[in-house]
């Protein structure tokens, strides 16, 4: 338990500033919280824009008054998960930042809905992620757009294993496109499989995540786990399945539409991709931009939509696709003063 009192400043504040002192009964468990070195109490001081200091089994917080109260929810939601006996580490602080700092604020941290697998409970570490798992849970078709290290596949996946082994759906179905920076199958060494597999194995570390490597095997020698490039669904209809078509932005939009309409009875489809990783052909229109085109607003189907503040990969990830996407900002622009002035 934590208790929270109100603490005196010892010096003038700003009308818009605040002093908090959370109190906690456990004092082992505190120390979990604040990480060895108190790492995690630094981790937390730095995202948030806060002081944060520590005393017996009493942390204080001052700064903004939006701040503190972010700091507050996010110490207590982390205490009480080690109430519960689960472990945390960096990458729990960080989503623990990034729910706290919401502009759309949503249950607690703690609180948050989870998927349920053979491996444990998968849990949304961003914002846009709690809105993903929630559309994935309601609707039959999703569409999942954003950079890379958001959780578009990776979710998807966990929702489509929790699903398989609850009995909701017979069989998964993961598919993607065989088309990479411009390479070709004919120039890869090896038979089909050899040749086509390393494009899937972001699928299969997801499915390991997910199951225990003997259960990968054997529900895929039973059929109930089928991983295969998307030429391969080209006459099928898909009933019974939760189906998930990855890097989405290298079809066709022949080759999506062709995907889309396999959906049978009972099925779930989740459609994933980033548009600004388009490896097709020049001249040739990605499938998934001409889909959410087509079929956005659609009654049924979902769409989301992450940011780069959804990014839970390496902090350097986030920064390397904002470096990308001002550099494109400014090109574009560069691009559009050029024009007009070749118009006058």
């Amino acid at each position: 338990m934590t208790h929270i009192i109100a603490a005196p400043a010892s010096r003038p504040v700003q009308a818009d500033s605040r002093a908090v002192t959370l109190h906690f009964d456990n004092n082992a468990l505190l120390a979990v919280l604040l990480g060895d070195h108190d790492r995690h109490l630094v981790r937390l001081q730095q995202g948030l824009g806060v002081r944060l200091s520590c005393r017996g089994n009493r942390v204080a917080i001052a700064g903004d008054a939006a701040r503190v109260e972010q700091a507050q929810t996010a110490l207590t939601d982390l205490y009480r998960r080690i109430e519960r006996g689960e472990p945390i580490g960096a990458s729990d602080i960080d989503a623990a930042i990034r729910m706290s700092d919401a502009d759309d604020p949503r249950l607690p941290l703690s609180d948050l809905p989870a998927i349920h697998t053979r491996r444990g409970a998968v849990g949304p570490r961003s914002p846009g992620q709690s809105r993903y798992m929630d559309l994935l849970s309601k609707h039959e078709m999703v569409f999942g757009i954003g950079p890379a290290g958001t959780g578009k596949t990776y979710l998807a996946v966990a929702q489509a294993v929790a699903m398989l082994i609850s009995g909701k759906v017979d069989r998964i179905v993961l598919s993607r496109p065989a088309v990479e920076a411009g390479e070709r199958l004919g120039f890869l060494p090896g038979d089909l499989k050899e040749k086509v597999d390393p494009y899937l194995r972001p699928l299969y570390d997801a499915l390991a995540d997910m199951l225990p490597g003997d259960q990968v095997t054997k529900r895929m020698e039973r059929g109930e786990i089928e991983v295969a490039p998307l030429a391969f669904m080209r006459g099928r209809t898909l009933a019974h399945a939760f189906v998930i078509l990855d890097e989405a932005q290298n079809t066709t939009a022949v080759q999506m539409k062709m995907f889309l309409t396999r959906m049978g009875e009972g099925t779930r489809m989740v459609i994933t991709g980033d548009l600004s990783q388009i490896d097709l052909p020049t001249g040739i229109r990605s499938g998934l931009r001409d889909a959410l085109d087509t079929l956005e607003g659609v009654p049924g189907i979902a769409v989301n939509r992450f940011d780069r503040g959804d990014i839970v990969r390496h902090p350097l990830v986030g920064r390397i696709v904002e470096a990308y996407d001002a550099r494109a900002a400014a090109e574009k622009e560069t691009s559009a003063r050029r024009s007009d002035a070749t118009g006058r």
